[in-house]
């Protein structure tokens, strides 16, 4: 039987996507051959690229609009860097929400001057900094629109002129919004696409060319558009799967449908926590917290054995915090079924019957 899976990465997949990519593994479109043995320049993984990437547009409504979509090498952390390559020239502005945005100031530093517009380290990143002042002589502006390890999620994104920079890897298609308002996106796979080996990146081709380096060809966004995101061997499996879960998506009714979904299991989860006197939630502001990663604590942690116990006997997988945090994190992406987050609340109402 399948176990309830709250990891927060490599993520829960949907079944029917799961199936089908085991049988691409060993026949793939009936050529008696694996998909991960075929030539990524056959007209059969062709197609499977121009998908993904023309459903990824799709899906975020920004067809039409200047924008390209790429899946490239290296995670969330490679465009860390390649952000700053590409479009710092002098000064960008980075809002500070947790260690994925930390990091990506750090590699920005290595090539500009970084403005730090608002941090919220000094409570660990347990709430979303408001009525920060973005400049407007940067090069771009950053922030990361969920934070997986803190469990905040940023619901007010500030309006500005200059180039919005935003890394969504951990609720990249799981809520409705104006995505135009961004320049560029970009998102690790394994957090609500497929398993981990590429990165989508969405990127509005017209902020390019504006630097006066020379940027190397693999770090290069202009590069890879016009190789159609095979400048180099793409990483043909991850794109594949996360081509299959992006169908799933669409078949289901697009992001819409699944925010309604993911606002259910949110609501589910959050009640609990905050009716059950044996449960604390992490983030300080209810409003920061993230729908797709709710983390909290025992309010008595003789109960944890106890607690540990009953998740695990439930079927219940990933449920350990992360260890900045500690405590207990409960990732609810796309393809989690709401009965899932049943389980767990029941377990959750078992330990308050129990203790």
């Amino acid at each position: 039987m399948k176990k309830h899976n709250f990891s927060a990465g490599p993520c829960i997949l949907p079944q029917s996507v799961m199936q089908k990519a085991s049988e691409a593994i060993v026949n793939f479109n009936n050529l008696n051959l694996s998909l991960i043995e075929i030539s990524h320049r056959s007209k059969d993984f062709v197609e499977v690229m121009e998908n993904a990437r023309n459903l990824s547009l799709e899906l975020l409504g920004l067809q039409g609009k200047g924008y390209k979509a790429l899946f490239l090498h290296g995670g969330a952390s490679m465009e860390f860097l390649m952000v700053a390559f590409n479009l710092l020239e002098k000064k960008s502005a980075y809002l500070n929400t947790g260690t994925w945005s930390d990091k990506a100031i750090n590699e920005a530093k290595l090539l500009g001057n970084i403005v730090e517009v608002a941090s919220s380290k000094d409570h660990n990143f347990n709430y979303i900094p408001k009525n920060y002042t973005i400049p407007s002589d940067v090069d771009y502006f950053h922030c990361t629109s969920n934070n997986t390890i803190f469990g905040t999620q940023i619901n007010d994104f500030q309006k500005t002129a200059v180039v919005k920079v935003c890394d969504m890897s951990s609720d990249i298609f799981s809520r409705q919004m104006d995505f135009s308002q961004f320049d560029l996106i970009y998102a690790g796979a394994q957090k609500n696409m497929g398993p981990a080996g590429t990165t989508l990146v969405i990127i509005k081709e017209d902020i390019l060319g504006k630097v006066s380096r020379t940027i190397p060809s693999m770090l290069d966004y202009q590069v890879h558009i016009e190789k159609d995101s095979m400048y180099n061997t793409p990483a043909v499996f991850p794109v594949y799967v996360s081509m299959l879960t992006l169908e799933w998506l669409k078949n289901l009714g697009g992001i819409s449908e699944i925010e309604k979904i993911n606002n259910k299991k949110a609501e589910l989860l959050y009640s609990e926590i905050d009716k059950n006197p044996l449960f604390k939630g992490f983030v300080s502001q209810k409003e920061d917290r993230s729908k797709m990663n709710a983390t909290f604590n025992l309010t008595d942690s003789s109960l944890e054995n106890q607690f540990n116990t009953l998740w695990t006997e439930a079927g219940i997988n990933g449920l350990k915090g992360h260890r900045s945090v500690g405590g207990f994190r409960a990732s609810m992406y796309n393809a989690l079924p709401l009965e899932s987050v049943q389980v767990l609340v029941d377990v959750m109402k078992e330990l308050e019957r129990t203790a």
